[in-house]
């Protein structure tokens, strides 16, 4: 099986490579047996979609996991919490009319059911192989700014109605849907979605749990 895992910075999958390469060191079969590269994109929908773009087109994989921290607009959700994220959409882009904001769709730039989206969603292509993925499945939503005021958290959240926000989730759903490969977005939870505070962030936490779950994932293949 090939394998390619991504993530925006490399301290969020930092564990994760130093397993891969203590892996290889050892001989480990499990090694041999998988093809698993590790591909930091940056940060951002335009740096994740240059990033893995050019990787598809150079690789053939059976499946990319995009692994990553994020917020969560539910606070029922603790923090530390590890999700899989089966469908992104887009936050931000579109404009504003006064006091409201529309989205490319409202605005009619983009049919809400034209490819690759779903009534303006990007849902996953859930194949076998994600049945190994046992995680509470939510949705996503991403944007170019980090929600970090009441008026703006207010609007999104009412808006879309999604538990998980990021800066990279749809633009590797966009690319993958696109290029017909199988992925899955992975994400613990560091923070809610709240005026921004980044005393009350479980950074640290989210990380460790993010990848003693893509650790104990790759354990399945």
């Amino acid at each position: 099986m090939n394998l390619l895992v991504i993530s925006a910075t490399g301290a969020e999958i930092a564990p994760f490579t130093d397993y891969l390469y203590n892996s290889q060191v050892n001989n480990y079969s499990r090694s041999q047996r998988l093809g698993v590269d590790v591909l930091v994109t940056g940060v951002g929908m335009v740096a994740t979609t240059y990033a893995l773009t050019k990787q598809l087109e150079a690789n053939m994989y059976d499946l990319v996991v995009q692994a990553g921290v994020g917020g969560s607009y539910n606070p029922d959700i603790a923090l530390g919490t590890v999700l899989f994220v089966t469908c992104d959409q887009y936050a931000d882009l579109g404009a504003e009319d006064h006091d409201n904001f529309l989205d490319i769709f409202e605005i009619g730039l983009i049919e809400k059911s034209g490819a690759p989206f779903s009534e303006g969603k990007l849902p996953a292509m859930l194949l076998p192989v994600h049945n190994k993925i046992t995680l509470p499945q939510v949705s996503g939503l991403t944007v170019n700014t980090v929600s970090g005021n009441e008026r703006t958290i207010a609007l999104r959240s009412e808006k879309y109605s999604c538990t998980v926000e990021s800066m990279e989730g749809a633009a590797f759903h966009y690319v993958c849907l696109q290029e017909n490969v199988p992925f899955a977005q992975v994400r613990a939870i560091s923070n809610y979605v709240t005026p921004r505070d980044k005393s009350q962030w479980k950074m640290k936490e989210a990380i460790v749990n993010l990848n003693n779950w893509l650790i104990g994932f790759i354990e399945t293949l």
